[in-house]
C-alpha cells in the first residue's frame, strides 16, 4: 500500500526535503499534490535514514511546507516508448507537445538504462556518410562510435546539427534522435522547420527541453534521448544516430542541482561526479553482439571562451572516441563548417573505411592531407616574418594548397549533400597542386591512380 506524506521539513531551488520516509528507493518516482489542482512530478536523489531530497520537475514555486502531499510510486522514472514514436516531437522528460496526442505504450521503461556488459560489445564498424567533406572524408564518423562536436558560443553548430540530420545515410534501418537542451525558442522553432520542410521528420524523434523549461527536465533529457534511441535499435534492429545539443547546458543544470544540495564543488563549480555522470551518457553507445541495431552518438557541447581545456570538454574528451572542433577563426573568414581538422580526429575512422566501405584510397588521402595541411601552418608562419613574395616556388604551393583547401575541400554549402566519391575525388584534385616529392604519404601505385590525371 502506498504512503502519503504530508507535510515537507525544506524546499530550496528544485529540492524538497521530506523526513521520516520509510521504504524508499534511490531514483524513485515521487507524485507532489500542491493544494487540489496541482499535481507534479519528481524523483529521490538522495536518501540518509528516514530523510528523502526529491528533485522536483517543475521546481518548487508555490509549494507549502504544511500541506503538500507526497505520495512515493514504488518505481523510477520510465519513457513510454512505441514504434509511432518516429515523427513526433517530446518534451524533455517524453512528453508529446506537437498535438498529435499521446502515444500508445509498447511498453515502459527505466530512463537510467544499463551500462552495455564490455563482454557483449560488438565492435563499432561501417561509416555514416553526412555529406560533409570535412567530417566523411577526415573525420569519418562510425556506426556504435561517440564523436562529440566542441564549438563556441554563436558559432555554425546548430546550423551544423540540422544540416547532419537532413543528410546523413547509413546502410539498413536507422533513426535519429534529437535532443535538444536548454535551447531558446527560436532555435528549437529552427530545428523543428528545418526537419519538416526537408522531409526527414518522419525519420526523426525530437525531445525539446527549452531555455525557460525546469533545469530538472534538462538531468532528464538525455536519459529520455538514449531510451528512446536503445529501444528502437535494440528491439527492432534499427541503427539510431542520437544528436543531443548542447551538453553544457546540461552540465550547468547538474551544478546548479549540486549546488542546492549543498555539495562540494568541484573545478569550476561543477560536481566532483561530474565524469562519471558523462560516462553514464556517453558509455550507452555501441553495439551488442548478437543485435542487428546500434545507437551512435553526436553530442555537441560549447566551450566557454573557446576553452578546449574547460572541465566539460575535456572530460567529455576522455570519455569519447576522438572529437571535431569547430574554430572560430576559420568562421571569420566564411568557411562552413569550421572544422579545424588539425584539432580534429576520429579514433575509430580506420576501421570503418578503406575498400568495402568508402574506397581504397581514402586512409591514404586522409593521411597525406592532414600531413600537407600540416605543412600550410608552416608556410603561413613563415610568410607572416618574411612575406609572402620571399617564399620559395614550393611553400608558395603550399599556400595555394591551403587556401584552395579551406575555400574549396572545408567549405560547402548547408544544403549540400557531397557523396564519399566527390569529397576524395577533390581531395586528390587538390594534392595535385604540390609536387609529387611532396607526397611522401602517397605509393607511386596511389599517386598514377588518383592523382595524376587531376595534374
Amino acid at each position: 500500500m502506498n504512503i502519503e506524506y504530508i507535510g515537507l521539513k525544506n524546499a530550496n531551488g528544485p529540492l524538497i526535503v521530506l523526513d521520516g520516509v520509510r521504504g524508499a528507493c534511490y531514483e524513485e518516482l515521487v507524485e507532489i499534490a500542491v493544494g487540489e489542482n496541482d499535481h507534479r512530478m519528481g524523483r529521490i536523489i538522495s536518501l540518509s535514514g528516514e530523510t528523502a531530497v526529491i528533485q522536483v520537475f517543475e521546481g518548487t514555486e508555490g509549494i507549502s511546507l504544511s500541506n503538500t502531499r507526497t505520495r512515493l510510486t514504488g518505481h523510477p522514472l520510465e519513457l513510454p516508448v512505441a514504434r509511432d514514436m518516429l515523427g513526433r516531437v517530446f518534451d524533455g522528460a517524453g512528453r508529446p507537445i506537437d498535438g498529435l496526442g499521446d502515444i500508445c505504450p509498447e511498453k515502459k521503461i527505466d530512463i537510467n538504462g544499463l551500462a552495455i556488459n564490455p563482454v557483449s560489445r560488438d565492435y563499432p564498424r561501417d561509416y555514416i556518410r553526412t555529406g560533409i567533406s570535412s567530417i566523411d572524408g577526415l573525420c569519418t564518423l562510425i556506426k556504435g562510435q561517440k564523436l562529440p562536436i566542441f564549438s563556441g558560443a554563436g558559432m555554425s553548430h546548430n546550423e551544423l546539427a540540422a544540416q547532419i540530420v537532413r543528410q546523413a545515410k547509413m546502410s539498413g534501418n536507422f533513426g535519429i534522435v534529437f535532443a535538444a537542451l536548454g535551447v531558446k525558442n527560436d532555435v528549437a522553432d529552427y530545428f523543428r522547420r528545418s526537419f519538416e520542410e526537408t522531409g526527414v521528420l518522419s525519420r526523426v524523434i525530437m525531445f525539446q527541453n527549452l531555455a525557460g523549461d525546469p533545469i530538472v527536465e534538462r538531468i532528464l533529457t538525455p536519459r529520455c534521448a538514449l531510451t528512446c534511441a536503445e529501444y528502437f535499435a535494440f528491439e527492432y534492429g534499427m541503427d539510431m544516430l542520437v544528436i543531443m545539443t548542447d551538453m553544457t547546458s546540461y552540465a550547468e543544470a547538474l551544478r546548479e542541482v549540486a549546488s542546492a544540495k549543498n555539495e562540494i564543488p568541484g573545478r569550476k563549480g561543477y560536481p566532483g561526479y561530474l565524469y562519471s555522470d558523462f560516462a553514464s551518457l556517453y558509455e550507452r553507445a555501441g553495439r551488442i553482439k548478437g543485435c542487428e541495431g546500434s545507437v551512435t552518438q553526436l553530442p555537441i557541447l560549447t566551450m566557454p571562451n573557446d576553452d578546449v581545456t574547460h572541465p566539460v570538454p575535456d572530460l567529455t574528451g576522455y570519455i569519447t572516441e576522438g572529437q571535431i572542433v569547430l574554430d572560430r577563426s576559420l568562421e571569420m573568414k566564411g568557411v562552413y563548417p569550421p572544422v579545424s581538422i588539425q584539432l580534429s580526429l576520429s579514433r575509430l575512422m580506420k576501421d570503418g573505411i578503406g575498400d568495402g566501405s568508402t574506397r581504397a584510397d581514402h586512409s591514404t588521402l586522409s593521411n597525406q592531407l592532414y600531413a600537407s595541411y600540416a605543412k600550410v601552418q608552416d608556410v603561413r608562419s613563415l610568410a607572416s616574418v618574411i612575406g609572402e613574395e620571399d617564399l620559395s616556388p614550393t611553400d608558395k604551393l603550399y599556400f595555394e594548397f591551403g587556401r584552395r583547401f579551406e575555400s574549396e575541400f572545408l567549405t560547402q554549402d548547408r544544403f549540400e549533400n557531397r557523396s564519399i566519391d566527390a569529397t576524395l575525388d577533390l581531395g586528390w584534385k587538390l594534392l595535385s597542386i604540390l609536387p609529387r616529392d611532396e607526397l611522401e604519404r602517397v605509393s607511386d601505385e596511389m599517386y598514377e591512380k588518383y592523382c595524376r590525371g587531376e595534374e
